[in-house]
């Protein structure tokens, strides 16, 4: 039995932060209820392209998809392993009355639409423990259902709440800008949601109670900073974007290998003194290694900059693969700045079983990272593809709900089940 194969789980939003929190429990076995509508499409499924190849007029939400338009994905297919999808326009009445019956028979429920948007619809958590009264309902934004001041109820994506937590103003050179999350802070903030509710599942088997999880995706960012947060209060500066280099740690960056016409790096890492020595024996103990300046932690910390181009002279005359063996041999963490090809390539991941194919009906074979998370008794499983657009009518409608052919035929000519 798979660990969460109890669990029903009800998925109303799109992009990625909430239906990364849906995967993380699917791969575990929880049977995760997507709703979508064709009405408004996930960005994530917003493929602009027709079956041909050829590109088709804009989609435009709360219109009809174009006709032809593929709605598959390679993001959208590996956010949404496992999941059964449904069509729902909860901009109908009778949208709505469907969403409850399947909130009345679900264990959690996780929205990440505009703050108030599920309470104007009667979805909101107040009206969901009418309908289950130990639901476990999550409502997920960039600052937080319930929060008040000049931000409150403000939308964002990932760059945004990226920007408010901090984040973004820590991440990136000191002479270049604040960098740019590309979607590690959703995967963030959708971990921490999967998170929040297994804490939510063990406190309902103590105490049978459901709960409201007001999770603030900008909360959720900053909370990653937090010791950033305390140096003006304890130390009485500002923390400061420092690139590659380390607190406490020199060297500590990544440096220029023999390119070979193409850009290759090594990152290096050493935070004793024991490893400065066998660092220094690896690379044959070149005269500078012996100067005063570099002889503890804190001497290596203050002369980093002069350090790191002193050992930027033996990193560019290897190749990035040979200065790691070098390295790695003697103790010393070192790696390469691998590119997405190579990492795919990787013997080391390849052991670890991080990738996996999936097939596709649409996209064909498709190579993915598998979950970040083990077990041992009950690991993760990817039993099927990113469910494809209204896939589980029939079986949500027809065997959870009990509604006939011809009344799930009567929805969808509505434009209830679209």
């Amino acid at each position: 039995m798979e660990a969460l194969s109890n669990l029903r789980y009800l998925e109303f939003g799109e992009m990625i932060v909430g239906p990364w929190a849906g995967l993380m429990l699917a791969l575990f076995g929880a049977e995760v209820i997507k709703i979508e509508s064709g009405f408004r499409l996930d960005m994530t499924r917003r493929a602009g392209v027709t079956a041909e190849g050829g590109r088709v007029a804009a989609y435009i939400p709360g219109q009809p998809i174009p006709e032809g338009m593929l709605t598959d994905t390679p993001v959208f297919n590996w956010v949404n392993l496992n999941k059964k999808g449904i069509t729902l326009n909860l901009g109908t009445s009778e949208g709505v009355e469907l969403a409850k019956r399947l909130i009345a028979i679900s264990d959690v429920m996780v929205e990440t639409y505009r703050p108030g948007a599920m309470d104007r619809l009667g979805l909101g958590y107040t009206d969901a423990t009418k309908l289950k009264p130990d639901i476990i309902y999550v409502s997920s934004s960039a600052v937080g259902y319930n929060s008040t001041g000049l931000e409150a109820k403000q939308l964002g994506y990932g760059p945004l709440f990226r920007a408010l937590g901090g984040l973004g103003y820590l991440t990136g050179y000191p002479d270049g800008p604040p960098g740019e999350g590309l979607g590690r802070d959703d995967v963030l903030a959708g971990t921490m949601i999967s998170t929040a509710v297994l804490m939510a599942l063990i406190y309902k088997q103590k105490t049978g109670q459901g709960q409201f999880i007001d999770f603030s995706a900008r909360e959720g960012i900053s909370f990653l900073i937090g010791d950033s947060f305390m140096e003006p209060v304890l130390n009485n500066r500002d923390p400061v974007r420092q690139g590659n280099r380390d607190e406490v740690m020199a060297p500590h960056n990544c440096y220029r290998c023999l390119d070979e016409g193409m850009d290759r790096w090594i990152s290096i890492a050493i935070g004793t003194d024991d490893e400065w020595s066998a660092f220094c024996n690896a690379i044959g103990n070149p005269e500078w290694s012996k100067d005063g300046r570099f002889g503890d932690a804190p001497g290596r910390w203050q002369n980093q900059e002069e350090l790191d181009k002193l050992i930027e002279v033996w990193t560019i005359d290897h190749s990035d693969r040979e200065a790691m063996e070098i390295l790695q041999g003697a103790g010393v963490a070192a790696v390469p700045s691998f590119s997405i090809d190579e990492l795919w390539g990787d013997p080391h991941l390849a052991q670890r079983g991080i990738f996996d194919v999936v097939d596709h009906p649409v996209l064909g074979a498709q190579p993915l990272i598998k979950s970040p998370c083990r077990l041992s008794v009950t690991p993760p499983n990817i039993k099927s593809h990113g469910t494809m657009l209204g896939q589980y009518n029939e079986w949500v409608y027809g065997e959870l709900l009990g509604l006939s052919r011809r009344e799930i035929e009567d929805l969808v000519e509505k434009g209830v089940v679209y």
